[in-house]
């Protein structure tokens, strides 16, 4: 970071809610109403996906790139010019650009598409754009950005998704897959990879995962983190590995590569409703993860790996109310891995004092959602430098051989 200067304080007129990541589209889920009478046996609705893709023979559409290096106005490598808010009010501005990188990071964005069919076409539009921005622009400084556009279920089409493998989550899984191979065929180059996903997009991730890294030495080989943020990742209860995935497991250590960081953001124990941070239900659909029996949600800290309190570095796009496109506010969250009563789920919660004025998040769209529109900028900060840390360790790894 550079060209840091002082200003005087003006007030923060909004609160940190849905209008200012919910107008970007930064959310998604499947509602309840999408969930009920599922029918499929535990553990294989995925597997049945694949199937139905394989079977299908679906031609594939040429690649419709949302962020690729060197791409006409990248929203993944836009501006990150950030005014950051101290407790007392006191501000300053930091510039921090875009980097040269030997990684690449795969990011695949959340539900966002407000297009009446059930699965989204793959113009670029402002809804996609805003998400690459808020979620993965910053991620440009430790590596270089792909994001390929995807016929996603919309949110009209999570409300209305039959139960069984159904052709709209063969189209989405398939349109990824797509997208994905594109890339290992024409743009990686053997280059090590972070893999970034929320909500839907952690969904799709965690097939995409289990379709092609986990179950090959050698994309393993190249795995440098899975950041799968509100998607239930699950494991054996006590376990570092299975459920979700036979041979990645679980992140235990700062700057550990190969792993997976995964939590959903809650203010306290999320409902026996909640869409997240439950195994088998809510968000776990997408991915085709049915199954209780011993497992349980995946919460990595992202402020402590290693466990333990820690603080989070919360980045959030400023929406035009401050002069920079982006905001921070340091020392303002504490954040700690919880579970109880069948639920696992990263507590935030704020560490300043009454007198701290800046704005703070809410359960905007009710409990059974928790903090979810905000995993990802709630922790960017942590994310962007736990990622860096694992590139640091690859590079020591490579050295060592």
């Amino acid at each position: 970071m550079n060209n840091c200067r002082r200003r005087r304080r003006r007030p923060v007129p909004w609160l940190l809610g849905a209008a200012l990541l919910v107008s970007t589209g930064v959310l998604a889920a499947v509602a309840p109403s999408a969930v009920a009478g599922a029918s499929l046996k535990p553990d294989h609705r995925a597997l049945q996906i694949r199937a139905a893709q394989s079977r299908a023979g679906v031609a594939t559409a040429a690649t419709v790139w949302l962020c690729r290096p060197g791409m006409r106005d990248d929203p993944c490598a836009s501006s990150l010019a950030t005014t950051v808010v101290t407790a007392s009010g006191a501000t300053s501005v930091v510039t921090e650009n875009p980097k040269a990188s030997k990684f690449d990071c795969f990011y695949i964005y959340p539900t966002v598409s407000a297009e009446t069919s059930v699965n989204a076409d793959l113009r670029v539009q402002t809804a996609e754009t805003a998400a690459a921005i808020a979620q993965a622009s910053r991620f440009s400084t430790v590596c270089r950005v792909f994001a390929p556009m995807y016929r996603q279920i919309t949110l009209a089409g999570l409300l209305t998704l039959p139960t069984a493998a159904s052709s709209p989550e063969v189209i989405a899984y398939d349109s990824i897959r797509s997208g994905f191979e594109d890339y290992l065929a024409h743009y990686n180059d053997g280059r090590p990879v972070v893999f970034i996903g929320h909500s839907q997009g952690a969904a799709m991730l965690i097939m995409l995962l289990q379709h092609f890294v986990d179950e090959s030495p050698a994309l393993r080989r190249r795995l440098v983190l899975a950041l799968i943020l509100g998607g239930n990742v699950v494991v054996h209860t006590g376990w570092l590995t299975g459920g979700s995935f036979k041979h990645i497991p679980t992140c235990t250590a700062y700057g550990e590569k190969g792993c997976v960081i995964a939590y959903s953001t809650f203010p306290g124990l999320p409902p026996s409703s909640s869409l997240f941070g439950r195994p088998g239900q809510g968000v776990s659909l997408l991915s085709g993860q049915f199954t209780t029996h011993e497992l349980q949600v995946v919460c990595v800290n992202p402020a402590a790996i290693g466990g333990g309190t820690g603080e989070l570095s919360p980045y959030f796009p400023s929406e035009g109310l401050e002069a920079t496109p982006w905001v921070f506010f340091p020392k303002l969250y504490s954040a700690r891995c919880e579970s109880s009563s069948g639920a696992t789920w990263l507590q935030v919660t704020k560490s300043s004092g009454v007198s701290d004025h800046r704005p703070v998040v809410k359960e905007t769209d009710g409990s059974d959602w928790g903090y979810h529109p905000y995993d990802v900028n709630l922790a960017l900060g942590n994310l962007v430098a736990d990622t860096a840390a694992a590139e640091a360790s690859w590079f020591k790894g490579a050295r060592s051989k």
